[in-house]
């Protein structure tokens, strides 16, 4: 696509002159805005539903620094950098990657940033692939800075533009707030040329607003910040992106933010009320006159919001503070779930609970509310030749050979696919809770269990937070074996590098950081890389893991299968001896390998040659020797 060079003196960001309408997902759609604002540094790390971003502007416009960071803390603090010098930076994360970046995002609010800087946070309402449903909005608010939410694909696009414009304007980072349904959603899309801002960067020195030991700054920074939020309500009451719709004597109320706002217009066709809506796209700082003005022509309200009820709250307190006595519902008053994500289904149901006519409340069949309803649950299951299930096999059998049992040895699991490792048959690992907290979790529980506990990580979350509690179990001689599960990528959010691959998002060459001598130099004594396709190699070296006094790391090391399968590298097939299978399911019930499948009408396994792999690990389970690779055979 043709770049506009845009100079420091032009007044105003150039208008594409060019337009074209796309077929976009919501991110590709947000990285367009981005590259169309003349963006100059993207990263973050890769977490559904947020990733894609980095990625098209990587793949639009490789001339665009756009990598990805060890961690969110990271990639903040290397965008505030950029920042500081006058370019524009995106930064991209996941819901839960916000509280990993909180810190820098506190003290970044006081300093201020000169070029744009936009925080774009992925929430995921349901939730669908986070831990949490946890809600930024809330951020905002913590950090006194502003928070802006698009309803659809093209206001994402558009919004983010504005984003970055509110951010220089006023010098402040911007929260853009989004959710899985404007993420992932795909819709037309009209797009504009790229834009390339020719500034040289420059970082003035000024002790006050970046050094935050300066206490006297920290109190004029504080009190410049509360007076710009200030000045930024007073343009959010008439900004674009916040508008009334309906009937000017319409007597009910509905305040709606993000993508709901989609659900309202879906469903009020069907519901005869006499509603008009006030569409928001700012709940932080609240556009207070322009809710309050809203407020006194109606008789009773509704706020529909996914996430917590952030935005009804704000609007009662608006609401109390202006002498209002309007009935506000939502859901806190139980119109809509608190838990769950919003479909057109709940807000067509809320919407006749507000009107008295709760008892037509109904679904309409063609609706998709939840899979579950229509087909049975098929659970997430590791891939075939997956390297993770040959790591938790043998680690199981390593105990069993120890006499330890799989129920007194707790096995910690953390954040990446080998978590799937808690399904049957393995049912390995005890928990999985946040970055790195498999090693810091077997730290605490090595000083009062007074046995051996087992941390399994994945070599993109050791680097993103696992370094640190390693770092401290050889500090404090804790008695843990750590196993980094090093399948060469950050294979769950799609394959991204990360500094134990080397790898680059646009290409460029960077160091691969040696995950064996890395560990080593804190001076663990124990240091084991072995190749999970080999059960007998990997039991053995865990077992001798087990019984070393102080920390132990063993690095399991085989590339992520998807990416063998596109090269066309998969290994050989293996066959069924069918006189020696016995049909005991012995392969299935170790390894749960979706390639294995049990024919009822033989009563033997049969392999499926379309799912295989070749890995090898089933025919070192099979009891009677009954699965052989045709060169065995041969």
């Amino acid at each position: 696509m043709e770049i506009v060079k845009a100079y420091p003196s032009d007044s105003a960001e150039p208008e594409a002159k060019r337009r074209e309408r796309k077929l976009l997902m919501g991110n590709e759609a947000i990285a367009y805005g981005a590259l169309e604002s003349g963006v100059a540094f993207a990263t973050g790390y890769p977490g559904t539903p947020s990733t894609e971003v980095v990625e098209t502007i990587a793949h639009l416009h490789p001339e665009v620094f756009a990598e990805w960071a060890p961690n969110e803390k990271v990639a903040l603090e290397e965008a505030a950098g950029v920042a500081y010098t006058g370019l524009r930076a995106l930064v991209t994360m996941k819901c839960v990657g916000l509280n990993v970046a909180a810190d820098p995002l506190m003290s970044l609010a006081y300093s201020g940033v000169e070029g744009g800087l936009v925080i774009l946070v992925a929430d995921d309402p349901g939730p669908h692939t986070s831990q949490t449903e946890q809600d930024d909005r809330y951020y905002g608010k913590l950090s006194l800075l502003p928070v802006l939410e698009p309803a659809d694909p093209q206001e994402a696009h558009d919004m983010v533009k504005y984003a970055f414009e509110l951010s220089e304007r006023y010098k402040v980072p911007i929260i853009f707030r989004t959710t899985t349904r404007v993420n992932h959603t795909t819709a037309d899309v009209e797009v504009g040329e790229f834009v390339e801002l020719r500034r040289k960067p420059i970082f003035k020195k000024d002790i006050q607003r970046y050094v935050r030991a300066s206490m006297e700054g920290n109190r004029r920074r504080h009190k410049w910040l509360n007076e710009t939020l200030v000045k930024i309500e007073e343009e959010f009451n008439e900004m674009p992106f916040n508008w009334i719709e309906g009937k000017k004597d319409a007597r009910i109320g509905i305040i709606v933010e993000g993508v709901p706002y989609s659900y309202v217009r879906e469903v009020l066709p069907e519901v005869r009320g006499n509603f008009k809506i006030l569409k928001l796209s700012t709940p932080h700082p609240l556009p207070r006159k322009l809710i309050i003005d809203f407020l006194k022509g109606v008789d009773h309200a509704i706020v529909i919001e996914e996430g917590a009820p952030f935005l009804e709250g704000e609007v009662k307190v608006a609401a109390y503070e202006a002498g209002l006595n309007v009935p506000i519902y939502g859901k806190r008053t139980g119109y809509l779930p608190l838990e769950g994500e919003l479909n057109p289904n709940l807000v067509r149901n809320a919407l006749l609970r507000l009107i008295g006519e709760e008892g037509k409340t109904y679904e309409k069949p063609e609706e998709v509310v939840y899979a579950e309803k229509l087909a049975p649950a098929r659970p997430p299951v590791m891939c075939p030749g997956c390297p993770h299930r040959g790591s938790y096999r043998a680690a199981l059998d390593a105990l069993r050979d120890l006499k330890l049992g799989r129920y007194k040895i707790p096995i910690h699991g953390d954040i990446g696919c080998y978590a799937l490792s808690l399904l049957p048959p393995l049912e390995a690992i005890w928990t999985e809770y946040v970055m790195g907290a498999s090693i810091s979790l077997a730290n605490g529980q090595s000083v009062v269990m007074d046995k051996k506990i087992i941390a399994t990580i994945g070599d993109s979350t050791f680097f993103h937070n696992g370094i640190p509690p390693l770092i401290d179990a050889v500090y404090k001689n804790l008695n843990v074996l750590v196993m980094i599960l090093d399948n060469r990528t950050t294979a769950m959010t799609g394959h991204q590098p990360h500094p134990g691959s080397g790898g680059s998002e646009t290409g460029r060459k960077f160091n691969e950081i040696d995950i064996k001598a890395l560990v080593s130099a804190l001076g663990i004594k124990y240091v084991r890389t072995v190749d999970p396709y080999d059960l007998k190699q990997t039991r053995e070296a865990i077992k001798e893991a087990m019984k070393v006094e102080g920390p132990a790391v063993i690095i399991a090391r085989r590339e992520c299968v998807i990416p063998v399968i596109r090269r066309g590298e998969i290994g050989e097939i293996p066959l069924v001896v069918e006189d020696k299978c016995t049909g005991c399911k012995a392969c299935i019930l170790l390894t749960g390998c979706p390639a294995l499948v049990y024919n009822p009408e033989t009563r033997k396994v049969m392999i499926d040659e379309l799912l295989c792999t070749g890995c090898g690990v089933c025919n070192q389970t099979c009891p009677f020797d009954a699965i052989k690779f045709p060169s065995e055979i041969e």
